[in-house]
């Protein structure tokens, strides 16, 4: 992995400044045919984040509207919904093209002293002891769309090591289960808040795709469209995005053509960091006519 690919990463997260509440992103001009949908949330929620002073993000909501396009500015206008006592919210409309694209809404607010608990982390093989991203892929690019390929093909800034990897070689996992370890493939600034970025840009990654794995499919195979549709990322304890992360993933149901999956991420010592739930549509091809 690159270290190159995670600069080009912090590049895209950081937006300009058109005017107050206003900020203009721009999309890698090297990868797929439309805009990554985990690049969309970590840019809305970078500008969220600087129209806040004090507090940090605790949890986002969000909807994709229309597929990005890739050779054009987004525009991320934002509307500072309430600043009070405890939580601050805000809005963040994209738009291109003269139409809304995707809009988020994120809440803002800082710990307080209270109980605290959760649930256990998966006992899984840590990351150095499975194949690495570079060698599964090799394993099943034949099998993905091009436009996929063309991706995978590229230095990513998100390094994964799945712990479930021979699903991508047909096996079936009746449980729906999937585990993915992550982490950005070089050292990060220190500020907090790009880590919360740079985890909202991974947590779009293979969450969808979790939707296939009862099914022994995936989204890399031909027949096979996906897209996000809706997204939501809480935020529970600090953490490094660029130490690994266990993304423990499932899929309860899949019906009507939509997918729907949500994943528990946690650092290496076991503590949850943040929850995540997804729907997208997972839809089959049409044979051409």
């Amino acid at each position: 992995m690159s270290a190159a690919a995670v600069q080009a990463m912090l590049d895209v997260l950081n937006l300009e400044q058109l005017e107050v509440n206003l900020f203009r992103g721009r999309s890698p001009q090297d990868r797929w045919q439309r805009v990554f949908g985990g690049q969309v949330i970590g840019q809305a929620l970078v500008a969220a984040i600087r129209t806040v002073e004090g507090r940090v993000p605790h949890s986002l909501h969000c909807y994709f509207l229309v597929g990005g396009d890739p050779k054009v500015p987004i525009i991320y206008k934002v509307d500072r919904s309430r600043d009070g006592k405890s939580f601050t919210t805000r809005r963040v409309v994209a738009i291109q093209h003269g139409q809304q694209i995707f809009v988020l809404a994120v809440s803002f607010h800082n710990d307080e002293e209270g109980l605290t608990h959760q649930v256990t982390m998966p006992d899984v093989p840590p990351p150095e002891k499975l194949p690495t991203d570079t060698e599964i892929r090799a394993k099943v690019m034949e099998t993905m769309p091009e436009p996929v390929r063309r991706y995978y093909q590229s230095a990513r800034p998100i390094e994964m090591r799945p712990v479930e990897y021979e699903r991508y070689l047909g096996k079936k996992y009746e449980d729906g289960k999937f585990n993915v370890w992550i982490r950005a493939s070089a050292k990060l600034p220190d500020d907090p808040s790009i880590h919360k970025c740079v985890l909202a840009y991974a947590s779009d990654m293979s969450l969808l795709d979790t939707a296939l794995v009862p099914h022994g499919r995936s989204l890399f195979q031909k027949e096979f469209m996906g897209a996000s549709l809706d997204h939501a990322l809480w935020l529970h304890r600090p953490f490094r995005a660029d130490d690994w992360l266990l993304y423990a993933q499932e899929s309860p149901t899949m019906s009507g053509s939509r997918g729907f999956a949500r994943g528990l991420i946690y650092r290496r010592d076991g503590v949850l960091v943040a929850s995540v739930a997804q729907e997208g549509l997972v839809r089959l091809r049409r044979p051409a006519q």
